[in-house]
């Protein structure tokens, strides 16, 4: 009790220093109350659902922006195989066009070499038949001659048909000759 009494004391003189009005310290506090419960209920609690809307929204958009990350880092995971495939199909295709003009230019040399051959084998075949032509000429000229010098030999006028017997048989002679 002394306590109490002293309590008591403690708190007039409180009361007494600071001159403290009982009503008008319970009016402040219920105005105060109204006021709290009139920002609670109307400001606080949209400033919470505010706070929690951009908090969820916050949280979305951090999720969206780890989503379109995974996708931006598999895009250009893509890209980079694509280049790599489009690498290789280039040198692919490189190598064909390049092993097709290998074989087109042997190709070309084959054909060239076959005409060359073919030229040498022509000029060969004309020489002969040139050189054939040049020893028959050479040969009724020889026999045309053999006969001119028969007749004069034998100082007579030959026939036509012996003529043609001398010629034959020159002609004949020189055939085994070459």
């Amino acid at each position: 009790m002394i306590v109490l009494a002293s309590l008591t004391d403690t708190a007039q003189g409180i009361v007494e220093t600071f001159g403290i009005d009982w009503p008008m310290l319970i009016a402040q506090a219920i105005n105060f109350l109204i006021v709290a419960f009139v920002i609670w209920k109307f400001a606080f609690k949209n400033i919470l659902s505010t706070i929690k809307e951009r908090e969820k929204q916050i949280a979305d958009s951090l999720r969206n922006a780890d989503k379109i990350k995974l996708e931006l880092e598999e895009t250009e995971k893509q890209q980079q195989e694509t280049l790599q495939e489009a690498s290789l199909e280039a040198k692919k295709t490189i190598s064909i066009a390049q092993e097709q003009a290998k074989a087109f230019i042997e190709e070309q040399k084959e054909d060239a070499r076959r005409q060359a051959e073919e030229i040498i084998s022509k000029a060969k075949l004309a020489m002969e038949q040139e050189r054939e032509r040049v020893l028959r000429e050479a040969r009724e000229e020889i026999a045309s001659l053999v006969v001119l010098t028969t007749s004069k030999v034998l100082s007579k006028d030959l026939s036509e048909e012996e003529k043609q017997r001398f010629s034959a048989r020159a002609t004949e002679e020189l055939n085994l000759v070459s």
